[in-house]
């Protein structure tokens, strides 16, 4: 493995006991115990969207309160310096040292990075892909394979992911003629489950929307239709979540091991709280948006039908295996998640 500057101990730091680590006072010298530090962030998510001020500027907001103003983050929203995967490619480069980004946007990068997105149909709430990302090693089993690389990664969030249509799914033969916008896994499972996905940029899907070149969208659920405004055009909420995903922060592995010591522990170990602060929040959230829409919005919000839910089912089986294709480090994960599974009486 390259040596990136002062290598992190991710097992003891961030993906393993963060309690000890927040216990243990950082070592700093005089000399840099002052210094001050200012990164360039790149989100993915457009300024307009909950998630760019929920997640994004409260950290901002909190790391610089946390280390009393030493460590000041300038926030550019989805588009201003790269949007989608070229985030991750300018974060690798060195360009900035920090983004936001989507697993599912640089699904070749890591054999589990397909897990850590999130395989559709696999889960049935936010909590289970926390355990999932956190406890049964999927981030770490990610990272492993970043690092050479010289980016590491750590989650944001977990949510649901739900889709929004212009008009109602009555029957399985509906599918067929839907364009949905999607990413990532969800491209392949909304394909298989005989639906024709469609790539559109975040800042993009309302107008592709709106003038018809996509039929429907998701961008998270309630909370990003509502921020996004995608019920103005597509007022039929489908449920049940049609997965669970990750959101996650990209870090130059350089830049974060050239950080003074108490600052890297600071930023690290508020990503790592925030991540399970900011997935609980969001479900409050979307309750909230949920009803916002019914109330004031005349959404509707509509139940799959059984057999497209069969059809869902299928094809989430098809995900699920060729993630396991992908070689022993994915089998590993989808191992571990197909025993939670197990446990929880999913299969």
């Amino acid at each position: 493995m390259p040596d990136h500057g002062k290598t992190i101990n991710r097992r003891n730091l961030v993906g393993g006991s963060l309690a000890a680590a927040l216990a243990m006072p950082a070592i700093v010298s005089s000399a840099n115990a002052q210094e001050k530090v200012s990164w360039k962030v790149q989100a993915h998510w457009p300024k307009a969207s909950g998630s760019y001020n929920d997640s994004l500027v409260v950290l901002q907001k909190e790391l610089e309160q946390r280390t009393g103003g030493r460590f000041k983050l300038e926030l550019f929203g989805a588009g201003e310096i790269a949007k989608d995967r070229e985030i991750y490619n300018i974060v690798r480069r060195g360009v900035v040292p920090m983004g936001t980004i989507s697993p599912g946007y640089v699904l070749g990068e890591a054999q589990a990075m397909g897990l850590y997105y999130g395989v559709p149909g696999a889960l049935r709430e936010s909590w289970e892909m926390m355990h999932v990302t956190k406890n049964l090693g999927i981030e770490r089993m990610v990272n492993d394979e970043l690092q050479p690389k010289g980016v590491m990664m750590l989650g944001d969030k977990a949510y649901p992911t739900e889709i929004v249509l212009k008009k109602k799914i009555t029957s399985v033969a509906d599918l067929g003629s839907l364009k949905v916008r999607s990413a990532g896994t969800m491209l392949e499972y909304l394909a298989a489950a005989g639906m024709a996905p469609q790539q559109v940029a975040g800042p993009e899907i309302y107008q592709a929307m709106s003038t018809g070149v996509v039929d429907g969208a998701h961008w998270g659920a309630a909370v990003g239709a509502l921020s996004m405004k995608f019920w103005e055009v597509a007022p039929f909420h489908m449920k049940p979540a049609l997965g669970f995903t990750n959101d996650v922060y990209v870090f130059n592995l350089a830049a974060l091991n050239k950080l003074p010591a108490d600052l890297r522990l600071i930023l690290t170990s508020l990503v790592e709280e925030r991540y399970y602060r900011r997935t609980i929040e969001y479900l409050q959230q979307e309750a909230v948006a949920l009803s916002t829409g019914r109330a004031k919005m005349n959404v509707e919000v509509v139940r799959f039908p059984d057999d497209v839910l069969k059809k869902l089912s299928e094809a989430s089986k098809v995900i699920m295996q060729k993630e396991i294709d992908k070689g022993p480090i994915a089998a590993a994960g989808a191992e571990a998640m197909n025993k939670l599974r197990g446990d929880l009486g999913y299969v």
